[in-house]
């Protein structure tokens, strides 16, 4: 179904590039973009492509919902990741985040998502397709770099690929670690690049990562995403490999992760 845009954009921003990413697409192809920036560490890039850009705590729910109203959105975007690290170093927790934290029955990253984006429905706010403005991120299939896969790496990936596609079914993580058909880390709460770290610990030099979406991923939010920071964690602790999933995988700073792949001799491909 194809869904007609409209000029003003609402942001819900979290770490990383991604945010500024898109904040930048959409501003280039004529969209107004009003941000709600959870992280300090893009605010000042976003504030470059965003008309409008409020500086605000995840928790600070009915600062938001204001927000939102004032400014008369009417479609938004959820990008970038909001950590539990960030939610703990902002412990901004308005009556309704409280009340929302008693009503939610789950507090995996799914179940809160989807008891949001029901909350801004009742308000007339269509959360987007995180895609919408980032198509040219989207990671195509194949080996992305110079350095080639080995039969018993590819063996690997096809094993991995299945275990994270089970994790992700349950809602757990998208990323594992294996070496020789053995997990060595799969990703909970830490994120990837801490999976990363304690899967290469117990698997020494020459682990892979495998990365994929959910079986039944929302494209509205939690998308997997990869680029330059987790192949700089991989080179740190001697990984060799990452296989994410084609067409499915946001890919950040494509031209400098694959220069780097390539010059530390690891293997970018997506299946």
């Amino acid at each position: 179904m194809t869904i007609e845009l409209n000029n003003k954009q609402g942001l819900i921003a979290g770490n990383g590039q991604l945010p500024v990413q898109l904040a930048k697409n959409a501003k280039e192809n004529g969209f107004n973009i009003i941000a709600v920036s959870l992280s300090s560490d893009n605010r000042n890039e976003l504030k470059k492509y965003c008309s409008k850009v409020y500086d605000l705590a995840p928790g600070e729910l009915i600062k938001i919902k204001k927000v939102l109203q004032d400014e008369e959105i009417k479609q938004l975007t959820f990008i970038g990741k909001v950590s539990k690290s960030l939610v703990i170093k902002r412990p901004k927790f308005d009556s309704l985040a409280i009340e929302f934290l008693k009503r939610a029955q789950r507090l995996n990253d799914d179940a809160i998502m989807l008891f949001l984006i029901d909350e801004l429905n009742k308000l007339g706010i269509t959360v987007l397709d995180q895609t919408i403005f980032i198509k040219n991120l989207m990671a195509p299939r194949g080996v992305l770099g110079k350095i080639q896969p080995t039969k018993e790496q590819l063996s690997d990936v096809e094993y991995g690929y299945k275990i994270a596609k089970e994790m992700g079914d349950l809602d757990i993580g998208q990323s594992v670690v294996i070496k020789d058909r053995m997990i060595m880390a799969i990703e909970a709460i830490e994120g990837t690049d801490k999976c990363i770290k304690r899967g290469c610990k117990l698997g020494k030099k020459n682990s892979i990562v495998v990365k994929v979406a959910k079986p039944k991923q929302d494209k509205r939010f939690d998308i997997p995403a990869f680029g330059l920071n987790t192949l700089k964690t991989m080179n740190r602790y001697k990984a060799k490999l990452i296989a994410v999933e084609a067409d499915e995988t946001i890919f950040v700073d494509y031209k400098k992760t694959i220069e780097f792949a390539d010059k530390h001799n690891i293997v970018v491909m997506a299946i």
